[in-house]
């Protein structure tokens, strides 16, 4: 096993899946493939869709139990672990750099990674041994997590994977069975041209400028944590070397997911 860097490391985001990701005969060796070819970071912080709280929120630094934040599911996908080491380190240095006038930063030492996280970590790093930390989205506004990214981009200098885990497509309940609709494709394609283009402003705006986009994203939760991974690239002057590391439709949603960097 490599020892771990502190080398720049990229930013990412990815589309996680739901519990059932484990059990498709493709994505997972796409996940493991991608963080196959990254750089080892020195520690992974996790902003996913799944943990909305303001102020901004840090979970837990040190091994607790995994959030299982969804119902119905088979009784398998709740006995998932992922018992990776916690990061207080990385915990008191996003707290220096997010702490403003004004701008207050919580702990809240019992919460542990939800799906968002732990699902595709548990593909990506299945051995666990990578300091994990989870830290809320306080808003869905793109420019203040924008924002916010801009503030967590020196963590990429000291070898943190900052890692912004939502689906680039999100409405299960315009889904139908068969098929990948087309609000879902076109939505995709829409962002794949405006994330090669660079178009921040569009990226911004995505919910009144992109083709199907308050149908894509009836709720932005899923899409926010790109700001916060494009606010990172920003910071560092990286937005235009991105590339789509994984595309394509999982159930009808596109899973694309970019690596800044």
């Amino acid at each position: 096993m490599s020892a771990a860097t502190q080398e720049r490391m990229p930013a990412l985001y990815l589309s996680h899946g739901a519990p059932p990701l484990a059990d498709d005969p493709v994505w997972p060796g796409e996940l493991a493939a991608w963080s196959a070819n990254l750089p080892r970071p020195t520690a992974i912080l996790m902003i996913s869709a799944h943990w909305e709280e303001a102020p901004l929120a840090l979970g837990a630094t040190e091994p607790v139990p995994l959030v299982y934040d969804f119902w119905g599911f088979p009784e398998h996908y709740y006995q998932v672990t992922y018992d990776a080491p916690g990061a207080p380190a990385l915990a008191e240095s996003v707290r220096k750099l997010l702490r403003a006038p004004g701008i207050p930063v919580q702990d809240i030492p019992d919460r542990g990674l939800d799906h968002g996280a732990y699902v595709p970590l548990v593909e990506m790093y299945p051995e666990a041994d990578i300091p994990v930390l989870q830290v809320s989205m306080p808003t869905l506004d793109p420019v203040k997590l924008m924002d916010i990214g801009r503030r967590l981009a020196p963590l990429r200098d000291l070898g943190v994977l900052i890692v912004g885990s939502g689906f680039f497509t999100h409405n299960l309940a315009a889904l139908r069975q068969g098929g990948i609709p087309a609000w879902s494709a076109e939505f995709d394609d829409w962002g794949r041209r405006a994330l090669e283009a660079g178009d921040v402003d569009a990226l911004l705006d995505f919910t009144r400028r992109a083709p199907a986009g308050q149908l894509a994203h009836p709720r932005t939760e899923h899409f926010a944590p790109l700001f916060v991974t494009m606010g990172a690239a920003d910071e560092t002057g990286e937005l235009a070397a991105q590339q789509s590391v994984i595309d394509g439709f999982w159930g009808g949603l596109a899973k694309r997911s970019v690596q800044f960097g």
